[in-house]
């Protein structure tokens, strides 16, 4: 029980701090410092308790104001799909293949990060009828494909979900991070959902997890709005977490499936 509480608080931190890194934090934790011996066990434990997880850091964030709630509805609700169709698919393949090609896309979207964008933040950016025939196209279509990929590797998505809302909508980090939360609960949601109707959930890890979670997501979220200050500083601290998370998962995948 220490142990999922303690794994579980390191998940909230990283939701908290970046807006992801939940489910790809915690499948590991579950598997090699928890003891859960069964890799889809894990990711559907994993998947309710970063959506409960995700949620709280929610409030956090809605109370800061760095959520646009209208594009975070948006993309929930357009990836929703995605992560019903993918979650369906991921139980078929084996868990150990599911992280090392995950880590893989970490890696690629960690260094994508990294690079000098050739626009500029957008802090007043928002969906209304007047935006919307630029907005919705990119916010739907980013979205299935994240959701898809979210739900299949059943993950909440955070490292693409954020990077895919800045890409779609041009907003600050810290607002991605804030929305991204949205998204993040929603896709967690229905992965667990997808899961549970297979006996793939432990229901009482879950709720230690949940509840470690809940502590470290409240530090990760007062960290995160210290951080925003500097937005390049916040950009370099993303990339480096899912770049060296995402080296981590693809190793032992491959050592695991060698």
């Amino acid at each position: 029980m220490i142990e999922a509480i303690a794994s579980g608080s390191l998940v909230g931190l990283s939701l908290g701090l970046i807006g992801g890194g939940g489910s790809i934090l915690a499948v590991p934790l579950l598997v090699y410092v928890v003891g859960v011996s069964a890799p889809h066990i894990a990711i559907g434990t994993s998947a309710l308790a970063v959506a409960v997880n995700a949620a709280a850091g929610l409030v956090g964030h809605a109370r800061a104001r760095t959520v646009k709630w209208p594009c975070a509805l948006v993309f929930a609700a357009s990836g929703l799909v995605g992560a019903a169709i993918g979650s369906t698919l991921g139980k078929a393949i084996d868990g150990e293949k599911l992280l090392a090609l995950f880590g893989g896309i970490m890696v690629v979207v960690g260094l994508s990060m990294l690079r000098k964008r050739s626009t500029q933040d957008d802090p007043d950016v928002h969906l209304d009828a007047q935006s919307a025939r630029r907005l919705l196209p990119r916010l739907i279509l980013t979205a299935l494909g994240v959701g898809m990929l979210s739900g299949f590797f059943g993950i909440g998505g955070g490292f693409l979900i954020v990077p895919g809302l800045i890409a779609a909508t041009a907003m600050p980090i810290l607002n991605a991070i804030g929305s991204s939360l949205v998204a993040v609960t929603t896709f967690g949601l229905t992965t667990a959902f997808n899961y549970a109707l297979s006996g793939l959930v432990d229901w009482q890890l879950a709720a230690e997890f949940i509840a470690g979670g809940i502590l470290g997501g409240i530090v990760g979220t007062w960290l995160a709005k210290r951080l925003g200050a500097d937005k390049q500083k916040l950009r370099y601290v993303f990339s480096a977490i899912v770049i060296v998370v995402g080296l981590y998962v693809v190793a032992r995948g491959i050592a695991n499936i060698l």
